[in-house]
């Protein structure tokens, strides 16, 4: 992407299983249309967490290539998907006076200055710093203070955290390839923007991105972010379980999992049959499929059980009156949605990315649903943050910080 063409967006999503990236083309009305897309399977990542700078940085490459071929574009800069274990939130608030009797930006500034002001280690730097709403002299609710008469403002936030080490790996991956980071973006705030509607924000959903090495949640109630977290389990554990139940190579594993794989065995013909590749030079053997989905169903339904608490550890859980929408690779798997329904008696969709045009029938899967989230997110941070808020300079993430823009408004 050359520097001076402005109108370009990319999104790198960094996952466990695959690195995909997407070139988006922004119009003058704001509409995103997708010209590009890379993917290329990833080595070197695992539960989200780079652990080879090496292998991670040829399957970036190799993705990034890919992409700026197809959309005949030099990349240069990039905005980076973060997951993993080690991402963490919570909610805080602040509380100032305002300076002159009127709110100003410099009092929105100091108000978030205020709710930040938390101890935090010092392996760990703020990611996002998301407001749920505004207070003012004691009226709730309000979504853009700025403009407005009032002494008391106090702004209510939700806080995510990573660690140092995670993020700066990220980047240095991408400067390897060549790239700048323009941000690091928390994939599920990303998957939020390309698969739930304003609708289920305000009426209250629960987001579930299931990857190959992480599951992302995210709960939004009011309009507004409530809860994220990360739960180091995903496709990779059931593909692990298929591979040694049936004694069979971890590749052709994810083959079967793919093509015949169920997550509820009451879906599957109990006639049906499949050929399961041996390990060396033994012949396939013949196995019924519903042996198949008899692995799958206890793995994916301890998923959906942790995922359950950690929504009742939340205290959202009767917040999410539009339920749970399932995205991610490992959401395309038959009876995700059944089963889900089954354990959280809640109504459960399974969800593709949308909001952008051009190659839309090349993403149309939910396992696009990052990547196309990440240049959704970015384009939303230019056009709406009224606001701007840089973390402390000489945090662990350095350079990147310099140029992070935090969102502001586009969450309610």
């Amino acid at each position: 992407m050359s520097r001076q063409d402005q109108n370009l967006i990319v999104g790198l999503d960094i996952g466990t299983t695959k690195i995909c990236c997407i070139v988006a083309d922004q119009q003058p009305d704001g509409r995103l249309d997708i010209i590009g897309i890379g993917t290329h399977p990833s080595k070197g990542l695992r539960k989200g967490v780079v652990i080879d700078i090496d292998s991670t940085v040829d399957s970036m490459r190799a993705a990034v290539e890919e992409a700026e071929m197809m959309a005949g574009v030099e990349i240069n800069m990039v905005y980076a998907g973060i997951a993993g274990a080690h991402i963490k939130s919570g909610n805080s608030n602040g509380v100032v006076a305002t300076q002159t009797g009127e709110v100003m930006s410099s009092d929105i500034q100091r108000v978030l200055d205020a709710a930040r002001a938390q101890p935090i280690p010092m392996d760990r730097e703020i990611l996002h710093i998301i407001p749920q709403e505004y207070v003012l002299d004691g009226q709730d609710g309000i979504k853009e203070p700025l403009g407005m008469s009032g002494v008391r403002l106090e702004a209510q936030v939700h806080i995510i955290t990573g660690a140092v080490a995670s993020a700066q790996n990220i980047i240095k991956c991408a400067n390897r390839c060549g790239l700048d980071v323009g941000d690091i973006i928390l994939e599920q705030l990303a998957s939020s923007e390309s698969v739930l509607t304003s609708d289920e924000k305000e009426l209250g959903v629960c987001l579930l991105d299931i990857g190959g090495g992480t599951t992302d949640i995210a709960i939004f109630a009011e309009g507004h972010l409530k809860h994220t977290a990360v739960l180091a389990i995903g496709g990779d554990h059931i593909t692990n379980d298929i591979a040694v139940g049936l004694r069979t190579p971890t590749r052709e594993a994810e083959q079967l999992k793919r093509e015949f794989g169920s997550a509820l065995s009451s879906m599957v013909n109990p006639e049906e049959t499949i050929d399961v590749p041996s390990i060396g030079d033994r012949k396939s053997r013949s196995l019924a499929r519903h042996i198949l989905a008899e692995i799958i169903e206890p793995r994916v339904e301890e998923l959906f059980t942790l995922v359950n608490r950690e929504i009742a550890r939340s205290g959202f859980e009767e917040q999410i009156a539009a339920g749970v929408v399932l995205t991610g690779g490992s959401s395309i798997t038959e009876g995700m949605v059944e089963l889900a329904e089954e354990v959280f008696n809640k109504p459960v969709r399974r969800s593709p990315p949308h909001g952008v045009g051009g190659l839309t029938d090349v993403v149309s899967s939910p396992v696009f649903a990052t990547a196309v989230g990440l240049v959704l997110f970015a384009s939303r941070m230019d056009r709406e943050a009224p606001h701007r808020y840089l973390p402390e300079e000489g945090g662990g993430f350095g350079k990147v910080f310099q140029r992070m823009r935090e969102w502001f408004g586009s969450m309610f």
